[in-house]
């Protein structure tokens, strides 16, 4: 009997992801990394960590921000 494993990507939905990247903050919400930067700039961004060179939002963060807009 050949059981072969083979290798899968882990696709990791929206809910259960504690952190986002700059382009999936950007695409779930639908604005543009250039739009998601003035707003960083203008201080009307979300909070955001660096995690050695990488910027991440929490999914704290995301919901607090999209909360402002309500």
């Amino acid at each position: 009997m050949n059981t072969k494993r083979h290798a899968t990507s882990i696709n990791v939905s929206p809910i259960n992801q504690q952190t986002y990247s700059v382009p999936e903050f950007c695409a779930a919400n639908r604005i543009s990394r250039a739009f998601f930067y003035k707003l960083l700039k203008t201080g009307q961004g979300p909070s955001i960590m660096k995690v050695g060179r990488r910027t991440l939002i929490s999914l704290e963060s995301a919901i607090a921000w999209r909360k402002q807009f309500e």
